[in-house]
């Protein structure tokens, strides 16, 4: 699979099937197809740290109190389950965050042009924005990331993703599928208020005359620094989210959840993980948000 590169990129005509006349298609479609192509790039090369951040936030202490760090537990997945095994959980992964990204920028695309036209948004309109548009994709492929949770922990093994799902809706209803749902939100809906707001205004601060060839460097290092921020500001409701899908019999409701897991960790618990979710929220925002753009351009539309 090939991702677009920064310059001399494929045009997206060529990545996808000569069937579908994208030139003639409606602009939201447009903002799909580009908004999947990203989220296509940015899980297949970020999936490991995925599945090291979910296992660090449901690794017991050993003996001695003693945890794995994330190195440690990066190599003792290849030690014990093969380099493959970091790619656990991708399978749900593309079918999560594919049309997932897809959704998130064509419903974020479509509102730009409804409320705002061409005027670019202040920085509470991209919060707004931000937020509204995770929440839509969030809610519409829930399911896919409680499949996703349990893909990457050690505590389920499931023979397919369609067959986890009969699974869990059979043994635990349409709660199960949607597990996690408010600690979810809590923590998508605000990073990607908190990343737009800070990856918008980084740009409007930066001269607008750019290089093309230097712009998706320059929008990559703005998506950096607006993913550390959101990441940073989100990461205890990620913790509360990945033990509510895990062990829905335990954490059945968000206030039983923040109590147990304190309890149980301190405060430090609802940072466990975030080195690697850093990582990989961080990169990936920032590669699907460049290639997105960059994407968006070749077809002459404005992201």
């Amino acid at each position: 699979m090939t991702c677009p590169s920064a310059s001399g990129s494929p045009a997206p005509e060529a990545l996808i099937s000569p069937s579908l006349d994208l030139a003639q298609s409606h602009p939201v479609l447009k903002a799909f197809v580009c908004g999947s192509l990203s989220g296509t790039c940015s899980t297949l090369l970020f999936q490991p740290l995925d599945l090291v951040k979910t296992r660090l936030q449901t690794l017991q202490p050993a003996v001695n109190g003693s945890r794995l760090g994330m190195v440690a537990l990066f190599l003792k997945v290849v030690r014990t389950e093969s380099p493959r095994g970091l790619w656990k959980g991708a399978a749900p992964s593309f079918i999560r965050c594919v049309p997932g990204v897809g959704l998130y920028f064509s419903t974020l695309y479509s509102m730009k042009q409804h409320f705002l036209g061409i005027r670019p948004p202040t920085a509470m309109e991209s919060v707004m924005l931000g937020v509204t548009s995770r929440a839509v994709a969030g809610v519409c492929i829930l399911p896919i990331t409680v499949v996703k949770t349990r893909y990457e922990s050690e505590k389920y093994s499931y023979s397919s993703v369609f067959g986890a799902l009969r699974n869990i809706y059979r043994t635990e209803g349409s709660r199960g599928l949607f597990s996690g749902l408010s600690a979810t939100l809590l923590r998508d809906a605000p990073f990607s208020g908190i990343y737009l707001m800070f990856y918008t205004q980084g740009k409007r601060i930066l001269p607008q005359e750019r290089d093309p060839l230097i712009s998706p460097l320059v929008n990559f290092g703005c998506g950096v620094v607006a993913g550390i921020l959101a990441s940073m500001a989100t990461q205890p409701a990620d913790v509360i989210k990945t033990h509510m899908q895990l062990s829905p019999e335990r954490y059945r409701w968000l206030g039983q959840a923040i109590t147990l897991i304190f309890k149980d960790s301190g405060v430090l618990g609802f940072f466990r993980g975030g080195v690697p979710r850093a990582l990989r929220r961080t990169l990936m925002a920032a590669m699907a948000w460049t290639v997105y753009e960059q994407l968006m351009f070749k077809m002459g539309l404005k992201s």
